[in-house]
């Protein structure tokens, strides 16, 4: 009997519940009798002993579900070690949990700070196997994360949707994309749809660049003009700041985000009208597409594999379109961010889009 522990952490997705149910539909299909104990929302559901047994008929019907029906929590890796407003050590309390369930090993489905804390867990002796799961898709280790592509499609649907009012009104509209610090699912939702411009925390921006952009466009007699912001776009001033200087700008920052402030800028520049669309948590819901469907379905069947060959300390990746298993060392605590030099960034200049650099 193995018994096998499951969890899903940090910001929810689609694909989640896709796999998880190939983790779970490849070990009951395994000829070795197994027991799934779910935790419910994320490491809280491990450190307080929230869980339940789960059957075959928790996993069916999930497929095409988004979201996660463990429920999600973020517990932040840098208080992991402080105890809780109620005095709990965290990190005893998941231990003590994992070995009073006689686990013999812990899945956590995550993202980078999830996978921070499933990478200490190993240190501490636990047996754990980890999922790639973000939407920004900067998970060290991996060519790609699931729900990154469904993702890509809202966030395009959203540019699609906003060139028909833009080319109608003759706007220039700003749809700002989620993305703090790395810029993957701008940069690929921006080319999907068409953006004339794109902002990523990877390449700081001259807001002059940026205006000169839109005027040449409107002096060529395009009436209107669609930016692809990230969340974490950073103007060439503030990157130079140092992070503390730049935390308090953002502090007593005027602006609910970037895109305001850049709404206002290239309004004063430019002079013509510039609205803004904030798409939001709308592009971690609805159902996975066809892509992730298939790529999460084979990660858990992979990670499902190396519990029933005991192998375990390892994030179930994909490298050059293969199923990989990474060192979960050489996971915890890098982010895989968008090279400036990389041949997408340049093909995407080839096309005429700037990056206002």
């Amino acid at each position: 009997m193995k018994r096998i522990g499951m969890l899903t952490s940090g910001g929810d997705c689609q694909a989640l519940n896709t796999a998880m149910r190939g983790v779970a539909k490849t070990l009951f299909n395994a000829k070795e009798q197994v027991e799934i104990y779910g935790f419910l929302n994320g490491y809280q559901g491990l450190i307080y002993g929230k869980f339940r047994l789960l059957t075959g008929a928790d996993f069916a019907g999930i497929l095409t579900k988004g979201g996660t029906f463990l429920g999600s929590s973020r517990t932040p890796f840098k208080t992991i070690r402080e105890p809780g407003e109620d005095g709990i050590d965290k990190v005893a309390a998941m231990k003590q949990t994992y070995y009073k369930l006689q686990l013999d090993c812990l899945v956590i489905l995550g993202g980078n700070g999830t996978h921070k804390t499933a990478n200490l867990l190993r240190e501490e002796g636990l047996n754990i196997v980890t999922l790639p799961k973000t939407i920004d898709n900067d998970l060290w280790g991996t060519d790609m994360t699931f729900g990154f592509q469904s993702a890509v499609n809202v966030a395009t649907d959203c540019i699609d949707c906003i060139h028909t009012t833009a080319a109608s009104h003759g706007r220039v509209f700003i749809v700002e994309v989620m993305g703090h610090k790395a810029g993957w699912l701008t940069l690929n939702a921006g080319m999907a749809g068409g953006a004339d411009i794109i902002l990523i925390p990877e390449i700081p921006y001259d807001i002059d660049k940026v205006a000169k952009k839109i005027k040449q466009r409107h002096e060529t007699g395009s009436r209107f003009t669609i930016l692809a912001v990230a969340e974490g776009a950073i103007s060439k001033e503030d990157a130079a700041l140092s992070k503390k200087e730049y935390k308090k700008k953002l502090a007593n920052r005027k602006y609910p985000s970037v895109s305001y402030e850049l709404a206002a800028q290239l309004q004063e520049k430019c002079g013509y009208d510039v609205r803004v669309t904030v798409p939001g948590h709308t592009q971690r819901g609805g159902s996975p597409c066809p892509y992730d469907r298939v790529f999460a379905s084979r990660l858990g069947s992979e990670a499902a594999e190396l519990i029933l060959k005991g192998e375990y300390g390892f994030m179930v990746g994909y490298k050059n379109r293969e199923i990989v298993k990474v060192p979960l060392e050489d996971v915890a605590g890098k982010l895989k961010m968008v090279d400036p030099n990389a041949s997408i960034v340049k093909e995407a200049k080839l096309l005429g889009i700037s990056f206002g650099d």
